[in-house]
């Protein structure tokens, strides 16, 4: 029987446990910390299927796909952004900057609406996609990272184990989900996408998708992105993993990183 990527990683840690010294002692001591190498879930790696350019300029905070372009905003204060790109080149067809106030976070859209999340500015800007007109602003409370649409509500993260659902007119919260594997609550969720009815979620600092139950915050699932740095130029001065674009018409999956110089679609494998 072909052993899964889980079996793998168990069987990787048990022999260098297995050897005495400082590095096992160590991993030990962390071995806690990975949630992953605990879960009941099931794990799945992925493929590149393509590798399209991305401006390695862009400190990455949210994606989308919508009629067939990707939409993406970037952070940090003075240089945040909200761009409209052909998926094929990477060209910028449309850019606009937000408020040198405001630190931009993820995006999501609703009703031919583009809404996007600021850090702790507690305010969500409120954009026309056909025009990236800005049209209003909605305030919550707390900070702001991932945003994503689930067709009725908006879904916000903010660096915890929580995932709130909010009423895309008012931003006022209707709920609010825990992520747990098992009784072990997930946290550092950051960018996320609504996917064939589940969540799925970057892991801060981590080169991991968590695959999320939008009725009650089970992870259903683990997905491993590690194997996408080796499709990165040597050398790459990136950061973390962060965007996640869904193609619902296409049954596309798009993901990239804050400065990764590749946009990658992926297909996932079981």
């Amino acid at each position: 029987m072909k052993p899964n990527l889980k079996t793998l990683c168990l069987l990787a840690v048990w022999v260098f446990l297995s050897e005495p010294g400082f590095a096992g002692d160590i991993l030990q001591r962390q071995i806690h910390l990975s949630p992953w190498l605990k879960s009941q879930a099931p794990f799945a790696s992925v493929s590149v299927k393509n590798a399209y350019f991305h401006q390695s300029s862009d400190f990455t905070q949210g994606l989308l796909v919508y009629r067939g372009e990707i939409y993406e905003s970037t952070g940090l204060h003075g240089q945040s952004k909200l761009m409209r790109k052909d998926i094929r080149t990477g060209k910028t067809l449309q850019e606009i900057g937000l408020p040198r106030e405001f630190f931009g976070e993820g995006i999501a859209l609703f009703q031919d609406k583009i809404y996007v999340l600021t850090w702790r500015n507690e305010t969500v800007i409120i954009y026309r996609a056909s025009s990236l007109k800005e049209i209003g602003r909605l305030k919550y409370r707390g900070e702001g990272w991932g945003l994503t649409s689930d067709g009725r509500h908006l879904l916000k993260t903010n660096g915890t184990a929580t995932i709130s659902f909010h009423d895309p007119h008012s931003f006022k919260t209707v709920r609010e989900i825990t992520v747990k594997d098992g009784d072990m609550p997930i946290g550092q969720l950051n960018e996320i996408e609504f996917v064939q009815g589940e969540i799925w979620a970057n892991i801060f600092t981590e080169d991991w998708m968590v695959r999320i139950s939008p009725k009650n915050g089970k992870v259903l699932g683990w997905i491993d992105l590690s194997g996408l740095r080796s499709y990165l130029p040597r050398g790459a001065q990136v950061d973390v993993l962060n965007g996640i674009a869904w193609d619902e018409k296409t049954n596309r999956i798009f993901v990239t990183g804050k400065y990764w110089p590749k946009l990658f679609e992926i297909e996932i494998v079981k």
